[in-house]
């Protein structure tokens, strides 16, 4: 049976990624630039692999995971569409709402990794994944910015 260390990190994991998810399809449709787009459906498809993982480990731990805070998806979702009307590039817009999810995300898991020292290793070995794909995502975030 799994320690409450790795229940927890596993579920701040678990609604991250729903929160990555969410977010790529809230801007996706509104992408001009087709690099870009292919950049987005290619962490979409990321998060989506992660998402797989992560309820791989809930289903083995008997848990059904954590939803992304109602206050956190409100406040991402009037961010973005107040950036997406604004009458600037919408693809510079676009890539500095993902950097800021990005960082957010990062900075999150890193906290959690920290207050969740005992979690099972294999969990926080997919924390760590999760971190690595968004430093990777940021990586090819830049060129839009």
């Amino acid at each position: 049976m799994p320690n409450d260390d790795t229940i927890k990190l596993l579920n701040e994991c678990n609604a991250g990624i729903k929160m990555g998810v969410e977010s790529i399809n809230e801007v996706i449709d509104h992408v001009k630039n087709d690099n870009l787009r292919n950049i987005l459906n290619k962490y979409l498809e990321d998060n989506k692999s992660l998402g797989d993982k992560t309820h791989e480990y809930l289903n083995q731990f008997h848990d059904s995971g954590k939803e992304p805070s109602t206050i956190a998806k409100t406040i991402s979702w009037f961010k973005t569409n107040i950036k997406l009307l604004q009458g600037s590039d919408v693809d510079e817009q676009i890539a500095d709402l993902m950097t800021d999810g990005c960082n957010m995300g990062i900075k999150s898991i890193y906290r959690y990794l920290n207050k969740y020292p005992s979690a099972n290793n294999d969990v926080k070995g997919l924390a760590k994944d999760i971190i690595t794909s968004q430093e990777k995502f940021l990586n090819d975030l830049r060129i839009f910015l």
